[in-house]
Parts: structure tokens; sequence; C-alpha cells
């Protein structure tokens, strides 16, 4: 299974990676962006249902384990591949299912 990013999932993982970095190391705010891609890689990969139904239709939502962000994508079954949405803070207000 191919996973592509859009540009709002690479805007997002680069916003929480300066967001990380006001307060710790860069290392760590790289640690964390790595931990997320790497996560979304392994699991969904092989496992492209293993996220939750996502509060819009169509989409599906990954938590991230240890990390407060949640991957939200989209598979293409007839392409078999994945998109990736967005990155999103747990904490953030948005949209919930249509």
């Amino acid at each position: 299974m191919q996973l592509n990013w859009t540009d709002l999932a690479d805007i997002d993982l680069e916003k929480i990676e300066a967001h990380i970095a006001e307060d710790n190391s860069p290392i760590v705010a790289i640690d964390a962006v790595m931990n997320i891609i790497d996560s979304t890689h392994l699991i969904l990969a092989n496992h492209p249902r293993a996220g939750r139904q996502g509060r819009v239709k169509g989409t599906r939502e990954l938590v991230i384990d240890g990390l407060p962000f949640i991957v939200i994508y989209r598979e293409h079954v007839a392409v078999n591949s994945i998109e990736v949405l967005r990155v999103l803070h747990e904490a953030q207000q948005w949209r919930t299912a249509d």
C-alpha cells in the first residue's frame, strides 16, 4: 500500500516540529515528527483500516501512540494507496462527521 502525504499534511508536520522546538531541543521536535511519519507508514502500509472511522465522511483517523496527534487519512482501494490528509493535535477543534 502506497502512502501519499498531501501538502496540508506536510504543513501540519512542519508546524508540529516548530511548536515542539519552541519548548524543547530541535532533536526532540524532529524525533516527534519522525515518530508520526514512521508510525503512520508502519501501521497503514499493511493495515489501512487500522484507524477508527473519521469525523469527516470517507476518512479514517489513526491515533499516534504516545503522542497527542491524529493522522487523518483516506484509503483509495482502487489504486491501492492511502492519502494522508492532515496531522492534527487531539485538542484541535475540527469538523465532525457529516
